[in-house]
């Protein structure tokens, strides 16, 4: 056998010609024929239980077959499994590249991850979560440049069987071989989700609803006859005592076919009633059997009830998502661990040697953001001297970073400014001087004063500045001044304040217990102090600004 060049990720060299080829194709008989199976039908607690225990010892197509046609006949179960499996396919993709990546390599693999097929082979590959194992082939070529997978092959299970000893390794079924055949890791995705520990054909959570979905058959069948007795009226013919024989079968015969034709003839002097039965005991009975099974059967497949039966409101579903949101993100992280494993590696190592780190595929949960409790608090904390990068607040709230062509909401009156700005500057009017009016309007504004002759107070200097009338006031300079004597006892201002914080720092043990707190906090006060200076502050700001104009 001619061996290349081409390494996988152990470094064992890989045969040129299998790269490109089909390894678990369909036959059309044997044990990878595409003829399909029925086991759910007659379905009772002996097979059923009997299919179980074949697939602990490695027959596992039974157990397969059944998995599948339970997302077809139960609906409510159906619908679960979709949900949780949707709810990864929505996860973009992402990808972590750890110091020591070549730039070359993280590009490479962001392209491998562009293409749409690996998408859809992602979503083929949760199929898993249900059944316990998912496997979809690829087809190596050369494209662009570079080995990569030219297609993506979902595979049916049944396919494939596991290792007679562990029950853990996935091999190829083959006719003639109760072990079947070894895989080559760098063909196939394999994913054997873990919902519980065990051996991977136990880890799905179709071993569990099998049970549920064989007495919701029953009980579904029961509500139906119990249906079809009671939706009728209960007719009873009367013939009199001289009827023969041929009378009685006529009447029941008209009896009979008044339930399916609503007509019937009868001989004179027989006579039918109908006798109205309540059968409204039937749905507190298979109603309430069935509503029950379909909540249990949502626990096990989403982890909640809230979202997918009646009753729950908006706040509610709110806090129950769709899928629980710790399921949803072992989901995640195990789907991405196999993309890893059988995808990213292996596509490093043929183009690139083998490394001792790789770049990862990563498929981020977003965690549900109260978006007023993140402001209100990063309103209370950025005063303080907290400092919060824009781009984590943009991505924690859902915000992408504007261009700088676009268009951006602003505070009105920032709006207002950069309007002006924009627009033609007019001269700037200077008042003017009306002898007896202008002194009268200077004695109206010192007229509201009530400091102490020689203050040298900002409002004071400004007022003497105008009176003096030296000329334009440097509104800027005399706000510098106004900070500088502020600030210089800021830590007096502002130890209260911290006071409060430092205590529930040092009661919390997390950032959750943090935010909880921080209204308690807020509540105790401490500003006061603070608040009356930033009062006096705005005023004489306030006061300048209308000096100056």
């Amino acid at each position: 056998m001619v061996k290349s060049s081409i390494v996988d990720q152990y470094g064992r060299p890989i045969e040129r010609g299998a790269l490109g080829r089909e390894i678990a194709t369909p036959t059309v008989a044997g044990v990878r024929a595409t003829l399909a199976d029925r086991v759910a039908t007659g379905l009772t607690p002996e097979r059923l239980a009997a299919t179980l225990r074949r697939a602990d010892t490695g027959e596992i197509r039974d157990y397969l077959t059944l998995a599948e046609e339970m997302e077809e006949r139960y609906l409510h179960y159906a619908s679960q499994v979709q949900t949780r499996r949707l709810a990864i396919e929505t996860i973009e993709m992402s990808l972590q590249v750890p110091k020591g990546v070549p730039a070359r390599i993280a590009d490479a693999v962001r392209e491998l991850m562009e293409d749409s097929q690996l998408l859809e082979a992602a979503g083929a590959l949760t199929d898993g979560i249900a059944k316990g194992v998912s496997v979809v082939e690829m087809v190596w070529e050369y494209e662009r440049g570079s080995l990569r997978p030219s297609r993506y092959i979902w595979r049916d299970p049944r396919y494939f069987r596991f290792d007679r000893v562990a029950m853990q390794e996935l091999r190829l079924a083959r006719d003639g071989s109760r072990d079947g055949d070894p895989l080559p890791e760098w063909a196939f995705l394999r994913h054997l989700p873990r919902a519980k520990m065990g051996i991977p054909i136990r880890r799905g959570f179709a071993r569990a609803a099998a049970w549920a979905f064989l007495l919701q058959s029953f009980g579904l069948k029961d509500w139906a006859a119990f249906a079809e007795i009671y939706g009728v009226p209960l007719r009873v013919g009367r013939y009199h005592p001289g009827a023969s024989e041929s009378d009685k079968r006529t009447l029941l015969r008209a009896v009979t076919s008044i339930s399916n034709d609503a007509a019937a003839i009868i001989p004179q002097g027989m006579e039918i009633e109908f006798h109205e039965v309540s059968g409204t005991q039937g749905e507190a009975v298979f109603g309430g059997l069935l509503n029950y099974i379909d909540r249990q059967i949502s626990k096990l497949v989403v982890g909640q009830t809230m979202t997918s039966d009646d009753g729950s409101s908006e706040a509610q579903a709110k806090v129950h998502n769709e899928v629980r949101l710790d399921i949803l993100k072992a989901d995640a992280r195990q789907l991405a661990n196999t993309l890893n494993r059988d995808l990213v590696e292996p596509f490093v190592a043929f183009n690139f040697g083998v490394q001792d780190v790789y770049p990862r595929i990563e498929l981020p949960v977003a965690e549900p953001e109260d978006i007023k409790e993140l402001a209100a608090a990063v309103g209370v904390l950025v005063p303080l001297g907290l400092k919060v990068s824009q781009r984590d607040m943009r991505e924690r709230i859902g915000l992408t970073e504007p261009a700088e062509d676009e268009d951006v909401l602003m505070p009105p009156a920032a709006a207002q400014a950069e309007e002006d700005e924009g627009s033609p500057q007019k001269p700037p009017q200077r008042p003017v001087k009306s002898g007896a009016k202008e002194d009268e309007g200077r004695a109206g504004l010192g007229a509201g004063l009530r400091h102490p002759g020689g203050c040298a107070c900002t409002g004071c200097r400004a007022f003497a500045a105008l009176a003096a009338d030296t000329g334009a006031l440097d509104v800027d300079a005399e706000l510098d001044t106004v900070l500088a004597e502020e600030m210089a006892d800021w830590e007096e201002v502002a130890d209260p304040i911290f006071a409060k914080l430092r205590a529930g720092l040092a009661q919390a043990r997390s950032y959750d217990e943090i935010i909880a707190l921080l209204p308690q906090i807020a509540g105790k006060g401490g500003g006061n102090q603070l608040a009356e200076r930033l009062a006096r502050l705005t005023a004489i700001a306030r006061g300048l600004g209308d000096v100056a104009d």
